[in-house]
């Protein structure tokens, strides 16, 4: 560039010695172009003085203009864009009080179109005939080789290039956050590239790369327009176009509006077109192009324009219950989507919308859309669509399960079932006739517009793989999981073979203390990496149960131990992807599991609560918690978790004996020989008579024999994995427990009743009792 613009060759080029600048590539141009390299010793920057100086002086600027406008450090680019920008048009000494401008293309600098960097400023825009004629957005600079002014568009979220822009110099506006306003997803990356870096001095190389990535994001989004306006004049308008016209199709055939007149002292919802192209397999399918037309639901008014807004959805543990039941008896299962299945819904209240943009009807532009089906982005609308579909089933001989608003059964004359589950638009259907499916899919698809998905293979980011001749059913999240490890820039970590080491004990006290580690962790995407674990433990990996617990209870203030612990789950998952849950055919029930680890939280030394259900050897139903309340012993604790354990029970027992009488539950294993003594008798009621009253419901369910609890020894108990760190070999071994009928061990209940085990009284009981004790004594004294 500089040998075409200024007809000047380069001589000499001056750097450090940084690997940047001395790669053998770029010394091989040097060298075949004739360029000198000038290279300086390490460790003396002054050496190369001009630049380095130039650097301080840029950087200057940029915390000035920064700090000037109220902007967050996230838009440093920009102001060292901007700050270069004016440098190159400022007199110098160095070349006799000329501009660099000047200089170089022998034409003067121009100062006309100089503006305050930071200020507010107003661009044109056209958006329809009754919507504001601007959008108001932060000046951020000048876009070199383009006539206009390069802005930042907080509403959005999009850097905004234009001309027709009203500039406020008089004022700044006030601090812009942009914790919601950057791409989450590609500083996931960049942050744990920061997270290894050993010292602060490397912030701002990635700094550097977050905004080279925010701005390829940027760029990859304005393939997908933002508005109407765009439609029109980007690239792929006809297709765009055209997807417009089947969503309006749609809400015509549904007939989701009346056009009316607005009625006095009512307002209107606004609405928008949302635009996504989702790419489809190259040289295999193209890709597709979606338009939705969206209601503004955030400026509805509560009491107003709606009331309740609660949707249920199925739960994990009945999909689990259902592939269990699927696998067992070798049913058909296959799936289906409702498209647009939220304008299928009846509103209730009277909500008057805006016409949409670019379909407004002729000699009727004062009219607004009077909604008689509910949109998407509506508050109610997941609401009314579940009862509108909840309806439907119940009228069609369909029982809604009392266990579960969202599963759906129906027995055939010959005893067969028909069961269907509801996920929003996501249904599963399963049966042993093919012929029932395809009448409950004719039914559907009488009543709502269905897309027939054929045998199912994914459903929820949980991959369901079926080998017909063996029977076996396999639900994995492999795919799930590599997405996650590549997001959070662990794909090449090294594998560990335990969800979560025993050196790691992790408290709050490990939390933020100086503010280098303050730093640190603010570019550190915790919470992100948590709650990603947190649906593959709850999809699919229980073994991630106790881990996660662990990790997820500092989500307010992580500290650095507490992110080495959420890179170490990464790193078991990098080595566990092809983990999965495996179910067959099976004459065993439903079987449970329970422990508890003993004050295992070292902040408030409350107890853990760990259980998991197995149907035929594969986990149906699991948990890992902290007790509600202090115990003072491990029979207590122990106690507790068993009545969380029969809880779940009695909801699974519920379950099954609506979807299938055979399938029954009636033990739950313990390994604490104290605790089952104290959920069958009450003899030792000075014990545990502090022990909160709904904890003891546990000694009727058991006095009834729906349940029966039954000691397991402590090395054959499963449930162990989840309330405590374990070396390798005991947790393979958990893993593989479930699998092997072998293990159980029923205590007959006249041993239990007849000799009370000796570990009732524990030594932390004992401990509390002679604390009492000593109390009492040194009042009466």
């Amino acid at each position: 560039m500089i040998e075409k613009q200024t007809g000047k060759q380069i001589k000499y080029l001056r750097t450090d010695n940084g690997l940047e600048f001395c790669s053998d590539e770029f010394n091989r141009l040097c060298k075949s172009e004739g360029i000198v390299r000038h290279l300086t010793v390490r460790h003396t920057p002054q050496q190369n003085g001009v630049a380095e100086r130039m650097n301080r002086t840029i950087m200057e600027k940029v915390r000035c203009m920064l700090s000037n406008a109220n902007l967050p450090k996230s838009f440093w680019a920009e102001a060292a864009s901007t700050a270069c920008f004016l440098i190159n048009r400022s007199p110098s000494v160095a070349i006799e009080k000329k501009t660099p401008q000047e200089v170089w293309s022998g034409n003067p600098a121009n100062y006309s179109d100089l503006k305050i960097f930071g200020c507010p400023a107003y661009a044109y825009v056209n958006n329809g005939k009754l919507e504001p004629r601007s959008i108001k957005c932060v000046f951020l600079g000048y876009k070199a080789g383009v006539k206009g002014y390069k802005l930042w568009c907080p509403e959005n979220r999009k850097v905004v290039i234009s001309r027709d822009v009203v500039f406020d110099e008089t004022a700044m506006l006030p601090n812009l956050s942009l914790k919601d306003c950057s791409n989450k997803e590609n500083q996931k990356q960049v942050e744990h590239q920061i997270n290894t870096e050993s010292t602060p001095q490397k912030y701002a190389e990635a700094d550097l790369v977050a905004y080279a990535l925010n701005v390829a994001e940027d760029i990859d989004a304005n393939q997908e327009p933002s508005n109407y306006s765009e439609v029109i004049s980007c690239e792929d308008s006809e297709k765009w176009m055209f997807a417009i016209q089947e969503e309006m199709e749609s809400l015509h055939k549904n007939k989701t509006w009346d056009l009316v007149k607005l009625p006095k002292g009512k307002k209107t919802v606004r609405c928008k077109w949302v635009f996504k192209k989702k790419e489809g397999t190259p040289g295999v399918e193209e890709p597709k192009y979606k338009a939705r037309l969206v209601a503004k639901g955030y400026s509805q008014a509560p009491g107003v324009d709606f009331t309740d807004v609660f949707s249920p959805v199925v739960k994990h543990s009945s999909i689990r219950a259902l592939l269990g039941i699927v696998a067992m008896h070798d049913l058909e299962l296959e799936q289906l989507d409702v498209k647009t299945a939220f304008l299928h819904g009846e509103l209730e209240e009277d909500i008057y919308m805006q016409q949409p943009e670019g379909f407004t009807v002729s000699e009727k532009e004062d009219y607004v859309c009077l909604l008689k089906k509910s949109l998407y982005s509506l508050k109610q609308s997941p609401r009314q669509w579940y009862k509108r579909f909840d309806s439907f089933m119940t009228s069609h001989d369909f029982k809604r399960s009392s266990f579960d608003s969202c599963v759906y059964f129906k027995k055939n004359n010959d005893g067969s079932f028909v069961y269907l589950l509801l996920y929003v638009d996501d249904m599963l259907i399963a049966t042993k006739d093919k012929g029932e499916i395809r009448k409950v899919k004719a039914q559907l698809s009488e009543e709502f517009d269905m897309k027939d998905l054929g045998p199912v293979k994914k459903i929820l980011g949980m991959e369901i793989l079926r080998d017909r001749k063996t029977s076996k059913l396999y639900l994995s999240q492999k795919g799930y999981i590599e997405k996650l490890l590549c997001r959070f820039n662990m794909r090449s970590a090294k594998p560990v073979s335990t969800p979560l080491a025993a050196h790691f004990r992790l408290s709050s006290a490990l939390s933020l203390q100086s503010d280098d580690e303050i730093e640190y962790m603010s570019h550190v995407p915790y919470s992100s990496a948590v709650g990603s674990l947190m649906y593959a433990m709850v999809c699919s990996r229980p073994d991630l149960s106790y881990a996660v617990s662990a990790v997820s209870r500092y989500m307010a203030n992580p500290g650095k131990e507490h992110w080495k612990a959420v890179q170490w789950i990464l790193r078991y998952s990098r080595g566990t992807t092809d983990v999965c849950l495996q179910f067959g055919r099976t004459e065993d029930g439903v079987i449970g599991y329970v422990d508890a680890d003993f004050a295992g939280d070292l902040d408030r030394r409350r107890s853990l609560t760990g259980y998991v259900f197995t149907i035929g050897g594969c986990a149906i139903s699991w948990k890992a918690t902290l007790q509600t309340t202090v115990t003072l012993s491990t029979t207590e604790a122990e106690y507790m978790a068993i009545t969380e354990a029969c809880k779940e029970a009695i909801w699974l027992k519920g379950l099954f004996s609506e979807l299938n009488e055979d399938l029954q539950i009636s033990t739950v294993f313990c390994d604490s020989q104290s605790a089952i003594f104290l959920t069958k008798d009450q003899m030792f009621h000075e014990r545990t008579k502090h022990i909160d009253v709904w904890y003891h419901f546990v000694r009727d369910i058991i006095a009834r024999g729906d349940i029966v609890v039954s000691k397991i020894s402590t090395h054959e108990n499963p449930a162990d994995m989840m309330t405590k760190s374990l070396p390798i070999t005991k947790f393979e071994h958990c893993l593989d427990l479930p699998n092997s009928a072998d293990n159980l061990e029923e205590v007959p209940l006249q041993q239990v009743m007849s000799t009370p085990p000796q570990s009732t009284i524990d030594k932390p009981m004992i401990a509390a009792v002679l604390l009492r004790l000593k109390g009492v004594a040194a009042g009466n004294q």
